[in-house]
């Protein structure tokens, strides 16, 4: 690692211990409000995608199939909130073993640095609720060369042919 990498990585550190975490992020003016109690959040979803969504927790790879094999049109939306954040025309198969995309949708995702593995990381954010989606790296696709990695948890599938209900 640079000096110029640590550095930066030491400043955005710091920005991010005095940001307030993006799990507790207020809905923009006109939207529904997420700031949920611990109590409601475990109400509304299970065990493994509270831990997922709330304590930014990771899922074993691979334990998501039908996310990763999910081929259809439509869009992948929070499972906390059902905000739309992926296209479904910007996934693809990275083989990590998680549902992975190139591109999330415009201004619905906010980002912070992780440090939970020493080393900086990209975490994103569902906008609305908070909810932790996963990291993203650079060694995607082009046109963005980024890696958008989700955990399948924190997701539900809405097919473009039926927009009514999402499926996980």
């Amino acid at each position: 690692m640079s000096r110029r990498h640590l550095l930066l990585g030491l400043v955005t550190s710091m920005v991010t211990i005095l940001k307030p975490s993006m799990a507790s992020a207020a809905s923009p003016a006109g939207e529904a409000t997420w700031d949920l109690t611990e109590s409601q959040w475990r109400q509304r979803l299970s065990p493994e995608e509270f831990d997922v969504l709330r304590r930014e927790g990771t899922e074993r790879p691979f334990t998501s199939r039908a996310l990763l094999e999910e081929k259809r049109d439509g869009t992948f939306v929070c499972k906390g909130c059902e905000l739309p954040l992926f296209s479904s025309a910007t996934k693809y198969e990275s083989g990590t073993g998680w549902p992975s995309f190139w591109e999330p949708l415009p201004n619905n995702i906010a980002t912070k640095l992780d440090f939970k593995l020493f080393l900086p990381r990209t975490e994103y954010h569902c906008r609305r609720c908070g909810g932790h989606q996963g990291h993203v790296f650079n060694d995607g696709p082009q046109p963005t060369g980024k890696r958008y990695c989700n955990n399948g948890v924190a997701l539900a599938f809405v097919p473009a042919d039926a927009a009514e209900t999402p499926v996980n």
